[in-house]
């Protein structure tokens, strides 16, 4: 029976910023390393982009804000914004615009990547932005992740909602992942909008 392979001299510090090789992260984290992965694979292959992500505070993943403060210097680094929502509609119309950096000039990007995240009630209440992003779709070098967090025991909400049906309603892809390392394969094979990851 073969020896396991030590660790090199990994530190926790590295969860953003290690390219190549393991990296230990919690389902909050894996979410703030898909933009940087996309910043990373956009820049390997050549295209000018950007990130953006808005959501709502309140949300099941309301300690996502906090890992993305957190993150800040790395969020930088890769020219990724984080813009928190005043509320679900208005982050999702932020990053339906987001999408539409091509139809005007002086734009200083070929594109745009953006997440939005939210809660059940949150699609609710934004329910008309997230639909025409989807109809309207990304622009080419663009692309949207909507996150969303199910409180299924309404801890956090009046009522125990399940909104990935809405979502499959639209025609829009609804993938459930239950581990940091789903939610990154998930986002890396994901390059269109409407793709939904519900947590």
């Amino acid at each position: 029976m073969g020896q396991m392979p030590l660790l090199d001299a990994y530190q926790l510090s590295e969860r953003y910023s290690r390219e190549r090789g393991r990296v230990f992260l919690t389902g909050t984290q894996a979410i703030v390393r898909i933009a940087l992965d996309q910043a990373r694979r956009d820049r390997a292959s050549g295209p000018n982009t950007a990130g953006f992500i808005s959501g709502y505070r309140g949300s099941p993943l309301g300690m996502y804000d906090n890992a993305l403060w957190t993150a800040k210097r790395y969020l930088k680094e890769n020219n990724i914004h984080f813009q928190p929502g005043l509320n679900e509609d208005l982050a999702a119309t932020s990053v339906w615009g987001s999408q539409q950096v091509n139809l005007f000039p002086g734009a200083t990007v070929d594109g745009v990547f953006s997440i939005w995240y939210g809660k059940g009630p949150g699609v609710d209440r934004a329910a008309d932005a997230l639909k025409h992003g989807h109809t309207y779709g990304s622009s080419a070098l663009g692309g949207v992740l909507v996150v969303l967090g199910d409180d299924l025991d309404a801890l956090t909400a009046a009522l125990p909602p399940e909104y990935g049906q809405q979502f499959v309603h639209r025609w829009e892809q609804v993938l459930r992942a239950a581990r940091g390392t789903t939610f990154l394969l998930s986002a890396t094979r994901a390059s269109a909008a409407g793709l939904v990851l519900a947590t």
